[in-house]
């Protein structure tokens, strides 16, 4: 019996290799896929706009301060076309701008600081976007206080003037609609928020600066644009 088993144990050891060798084969290489991305970088990009990197060593002058989710769909750079050099990038859970603070969140109070006041960028973009997990979950916030996370729900609370704002506005729509809404809405109190910057209000008064609100709707390929102007604008759709 056992000198029948032999055979059947060998050809499953022989198999159980072959689908090792393939998952090793198959497995994510982290270090592959960075040699492989910089290297097109440097041929197709920077090799081949000497003139645009040679400025770019010299110092930056962005006019673009974006603050954009950290979902690896919505990337701007790729959304908006940004060159090198041509727009400050802020990204987070849900594209969130919290109300000034000087002891609490001060990476980003420090981001909107340096860009303005040190950059002198002419325009502040808070891009929103479709099926948005931090807006989702924002919206998804037990009534009772309750956490599970150890900074998540802490950090998109930033956003809770928008779920009140659409609860009250769109209680007759379900759920998924009410998180569209949300999603749209955060970004209205991220450009308030940014109103409570003296730095920010400043030159918006002196108009050196404008603020825009932006939604990218990457399930059907569209990106609609609003501006805020003490007032917010009508939006434009692209």
């Amino acid at each position: 019996e056992k000198e029948e088993l032999e055979p059947v144990v060998a050809q499953r050891i022989d198999e159980i290799t072959a689908e090792l060798q393939t998952t090793c084969c198959n497995s994510f290489d982290p270090v592959q896929r960075i040699k492989t991305g910089f290297y097109y970088f440097k041929t197709e990009i920077y090799d081949k706009n000497p003139e645009l990197f040679d400025k770019l060593k010299k110092g930056q002058e962005p006019k673009f301060l974006v603050f954009a989710c950290s979902d690896s769909r919505v990337s701007p750079s790729h959304v908006l076309n940004f060159q090198p050099g041509e727009a400050f990038m802020a990204r987070n859970i849900a594209n969130m701008v919290p109300p000034y603070d000087k002891t609490k969140y001060s990476g980003v109070g420090a981001i909107i600081e340096y860009a303005v006041r040190h950059l002198n960028v002419e325009s502040i973009l808070v891009i929103g976007h479709s099926a948005c997990g931090g807006i989702k979950a924002l919206m998804e916030l037990p009534e009772d206080g309750s956490e599970s996370t150890d900074f998540i729900e802490d950090w998109v609370k930033i956003g809770l003037p928008a779920k009140a704002k659409v609860l009250a506005e769109h209680g007759d729509k379900t759920f998924e609609e009410q998180v569209k809404c949300c999603e749209k809405e955060a970004v209205n109190v991220s450009l308030a928020n940014l109103l409570t910057y003296p730095f920010v209000s400043d030159a918006l008064v002196n108009k050196n600066l404008t603020l825009k609100g932006g939604y990218y709707d990457f399930i059907n390929g569209r990106f609609q644009l609003w501006g805020l102007n003490i007032g917010l604008s009508h939006p434009c759709y692209i």
